[in-house]
């Protein structure tokens, strides 16, 4: 392997330019993985008393082979050293107490992607955990990443968009907990001791994210007969221009989550609520996105276009077909922008095609961000169940309700006597199912949502301009 040298900007070394993927040693530690996470149980132990429970020697053999092939793969990222043997001391105490529930907080602690932003910068990550969106249990993974971090996005977290956490990684290659529909690479997921105050750092695969992307948006477009600005359809074939539009739009996302006028906890996750109410906070962090994107555009900065219609798109044609119907709140996210944009006539399905007023689309999307931003504003001041009811009734302006709700017909249809999180339990699955465009729509997508599954980069190639 030819390797040209770097400089790490994280100060632990000079890493080179060989792909760790390359390494003999890749192909050994992922069949190695693979090999130990049939033996693991849902919390990452091994039940040594099941029936087809393998030897206690060949697990540790199997551990044996995992160590050896971080050893040997280190070297190519030196800015992982630390994290490295951090990483293989606490693989040999896993093995040395018996491969009991994994803690691999050790290593967890020093691993920090984000504190040396550099493009292209390679890491080597293995831990037992779940990965969000793909495989709910602790099990082993590996996975090769890179780092997507340009000078033009590096300059607008430094003077415009802070957030100093955040990581746009790329998938090199990976174990089969990442051959699914997870997107995300998050400290919360990992089997540890203890859960940590803070965690500083969190990573989104912004090449899966455009890659089905625009397999789903082409989809659409071609069934639902709708004509897109020259631009916009050069964007969906530009692979890396697609990434480039999303490492941007959830690098605002995700700050969002944390500023504005916010009546609740910022991330919700110390609170039982509602389902709409998480669909309202996932939607309003996109909306603050796509604000952003239109004043970036107004600015003469080429990625505030795309930034938008990712926005506009994925939330109107993928969120609302993706999953099941228990408790989408992404989906609900997505029916309520359509819904919102259909009533003010910026969208229309006429004549079995669907048309978008292209010049009307930001301003009352923005609107939207607007209206959204009131009702959290004005929530400070109510109780939690007064706002709760306040933001189903905004929802249900734009989405009807399901018939059968006890919510929709109002608080005497509820025991007030109840705290409110026992009351989240006369909650419906599906509190707003799909109405009848997206019903047939869903039907007609089925199957390109399910072949999304695993997507990479390399399953969408760039397509030479018209």
């Amino acid at each position: 392997m030819t390797e040209i040298l770097v400089q790490d900007v994280t100060g632990g070394g000079i890493a080179t330019d060989a792909r760790v993927i390359d390494h003999p040693a890749w192909p050994e530690l992922k069949k190695a993985v693979e090999e130990i996470r049939v033996w693991q149980r849902a919390d990452g132990s091994v039940d040594f008393d099941a029936e087809d429970a393998p030897a206690r020697s060949l697990v540790e053999l199997t551990v044996d082979r995992m160590v050896a092939a971080v050893e040997q793969l280190s070297p190519l990222v030196p800015h992982d050293a630390e994290y490295h043997r951090a990483l293989v001391a606490d693989l040999r105490a896993w093995s040395e107490g018996g491969f009991a529930v994994p803690d691999f907080l050790d290593s967890l602690m020093v691993f920090h992607p984000a504190a040396g932003r550099a493009d292209g910068l390679q890491h080597l990550v293995l831990f037992p955990m779940y990965t969000q969106n793909g495989n709910p249990d602790r099990n082993f993974e590996a996975v090769v990443l890179r780092m997507v971090w340009p000078e033009w996005l590096s300059e607008l977290e430094g003077t415009r968009y802070d957030n100093p956490g955040f990581c746009g990684i790329t998938f090199e290659d990976f174990t089969a907990g990442y051959d699914t529909n997870s997107a995300v690479l998050f400290p919360e997921t990992v089997a540890v001791r203890e859960v940590p105050e803070r965690f500083t750092w969190g990573g989104i695969f912004c090449d899966r994210e455009a890659a089905r992307f625009r397999k789903v948006t082409e989809a659409a477009v071609d069934t639902l007969g709708l004509e897109l600005p020259a631009d916009i359809a050069a964007m969906l074939g530009d692979q890396t221009r697609c990434e480039q539009a999303f490492v941007l739009w959830d690098l605002v996302h995700d700050r969002a989550h944390s500023r504005g006028d916010l009546p609740f906890d910022p991330f919700m996750i110390k609170q039982r609520q509602p389902f709409w109410m998480y669909g309202l906070e996932e939607l309003r962090c996109d909306l603050t996105a796509f604000k952003e994107a239109v004043k970036l555009e107004a600015e003469g900065n080429e990625h505030g276009r795309d930034v938008q219609y990712a926005v506009l798109f994925d939330r109107m044609f993928r969120f609302p077909l993706t999953g099941d119907r228990n408790r989408n709140y992404d989906g609900l996210g997505g029916q309520l922008l359509f819904a919102y944009l259909h009533k003010n006539d910026v969208v229309r399905w006429t004549d079995n095609v669907l048309t978008i007023d292209w010049e009307r689309a930001p301003e009352v999307t923005n609107r939207l961000c607007a209206d959204i931003e009131k009702l959290y504003r004005d929530g400070i001041d109510r109780p939690k169940l007064v706002h709760w009811f306040k933001a189903y009734e905004f929802v249900s302006g734009y989405l009807a309700p399901h018939p059968g709700s006890k919510w929709a017909k109002g608080p005497d249809a509820l025991d007030l006597t109840l705290p409110p999180r026992k009351l989240v339990d006369d909650v419906l699955p599906d509190e707003f199912p799909l109405s009848m465009f997206f019903e047939a729509l869903s039907k007609k997508m089925k199957g390109v949502i399910a072949d999304t599954k695993g997507i990479t980069a390399a399953d969408m190639p760039e397509r030479a301009a018209a």
